[in-house]
């Protein structure tokens, strides 16, 4: 049997999230993006096209890498200015019956014991379709404006992440149960203090003796995302993720990364297609594929291929504004995002990557394929991609925004649907039922349901 393709709109509060320059373009209305009105039309358009979910990026902090300072950044409006996304999630899940949202925010600035009452009210007001894309962040600006003296090395971000979840899930699932909101008025009980436990954690690098301020949403703990494709991104992947997003250039790339998931899940004892894993892609269409070509062509035009570069240095950390247009990409490793620079270096195979094949590269789509063509031409590459990379589904990205997400609703989702590949989202889901199939809880295999109290407690 065919596998549905699992669909999520990936996007940013921001003039220029993955494609530097095509806010130029025509079509784009993205100097409406500090319009709420903007991003309610988005949701309800994605939901009429079948996705899952809209996936929110985020970053905390200014690309200042390429050439040592920001001016680039600014000028080409690449991811900047930048929106909270959590506040807008409530007007958009007002305004739509199933589409869930991705949020993002990282471990690494947050602090738990508040982190975990914004996501549990984000639950409730969505009606559990609310997910978190757990990131330890990346960008050095972030770290000197939040008050460190510059980032965290790598893998000791993701040390101090393991125990943040270990706090978020005491929050989550271990202090307040379900059933502790009574609301009785006869017996003069709002909350039952039998079902409410102080979590009492002290650890390495968190002290949160109480217990949690919200009760429990729809699904205890939120649908959990998580994007990093380095060695130890992965194993923190493979103890929290439900879902992961991976960013490649090729289905051979994504492969890579995929069987080392799904290898290490059976390692742990769960099953290979325990979590669903998802892979950026930037979708041109038009009615037939010479149309959708000669769209890509006008969808170069405008182009930014400098912004592109300071797209990928505020990414990797790497400084390539000194560099030759026929240089040779090299890996070198840095604090920053090290999947970004391994895509398009140690793993690329035997393809070596010059500055200017990356700069034009990431210019259109970011570090994803573009993928054009007919509604047919659309599909049978989505189901290629599903095939060779083993992937569950796709983060769509658009290059005109939000023109490239109407298009998609308007011609692919029919495409999918008259194939039976797109699975209907169901009114009432939570979206973890939604992109897991499973429940609206932590499955039992999952690290966190050890936490859990009551009846479902597994110890």
């Amino acid at each position: 049997m065919t596998k549905p393709i699992l669909l999520n709109a990936f996007d940013m509060m921001t003039p220029v999230h993955q494609s530097p320059g095509l806010w130029r373009h025509p079509e784009s209305r993205v100097d409406e993006f500090t319009q709420l009105s903007f991003w309610t039309d988005l949701a309800k358009t994605l939901e009429d096209g079948g996705f899952s979910s809209l996936f929110l990026a985020d970053i905390l902090g200014v690309y200042d890498v390429y050439g040592g300072n920001a001016d680039v950044t600014n000028r080409g409006g690449v991811q900047f200015p930048l929106l909270d996304p959590l506040v807008a999630v409530p007007a958009m899940a007002a305004a739509t019956k199933t589409l869930g949202f991705g949020v993002t925010a990282s471990v690494t600035y947050e602090k738990p014991y508040l982190l975990a009452r914004t996501l549990t009210t984000l639950d409730h007001f969505t009606n559990g379709r609310v997910a978190w894309n757990i990131v330890t962040s990346y960008v050095d600006s972030a770290a000197r404006n939040l008050g460190l003296k510059g980032q965290i090395p790598h893998d000791e971000r993701y040390d101090r992440a393991d125990e943040f979840m270990e706090v978020m899930y005491k929050l989550f699932e271990g202090s307040i149960t379900p059933d502790a909101l009574k609301a009785d008025a006869d017996a003069n009980v709002f909350v039952d203090p039998g079902e409410v436990h102080d979590i009492g954690h002290e650890g390495k690098f968190f002290n949160v003796p109480g217990q949690a301020l919200a009760v429990p949403g729809p699904q205890g703990t939120p649908l959990l995302f998580q994007a990093g494709a380095s060695k130890r991104g992965q194993e923190f992947a493979l103890d929290h993720a439900e879902a992961i997003f991976f960013s490649g250039p090729t289905p051979e790339i994504l492969r890579s990364w995929v069987d080392k998931v799904r290898d290490g899940l059976e390692e742990r004892g769960r099953a290979r297609d325990s979590v669903k894993i998802f892979a950026l892609a930037t979708v041109i269409v038009d009615d037939t594929d010479e149309a959708a070509e000669a769209r890509l062509a006008d969808y170069r035009r405008y182009v930014d291929t400098e912004s592109a570069l300071s797209l990928f240095g505020g990414w990797t950390g790497v400084d390539l504004s000194g560099a030759s247009p026929d240089d040779t990409l090299e890996y070198v490793s840095t604090d920053a995002n090290q999947s970004a620079l391994a895509s398009f270096t140690t793993m690329a195979g035997d393809k070596p990557w010059t500055i200017r094949d990356l700069a034009e590269f990431v210019a259109l789509g970011g570090r994803g394929p573009v993928i054009t063509g007919s509604p047919e031409t659309i599909v049978d590459e989505f189901q290629r991609w599903m095939d060779e990379a083993d992937i569950d589904g796709f983060n769509i990205a658009a290059a005109v925004r939000p023109a490239d997400a109407e298009r998609f609703a308007k011609y692919v989702s029919p495409e999918l649907r008259r194939r039976g590949l797109l699975p209907e989202p169901v009114d009432g889901a939570t979206v973890r039922e939604q992109l897991t199939g499973s429940g609206p809880r932590l499955a039992d295999d999952h690290k966190g349901a050890r936490y859990r109290l009551g009846e479902d407690a597994r110890v």
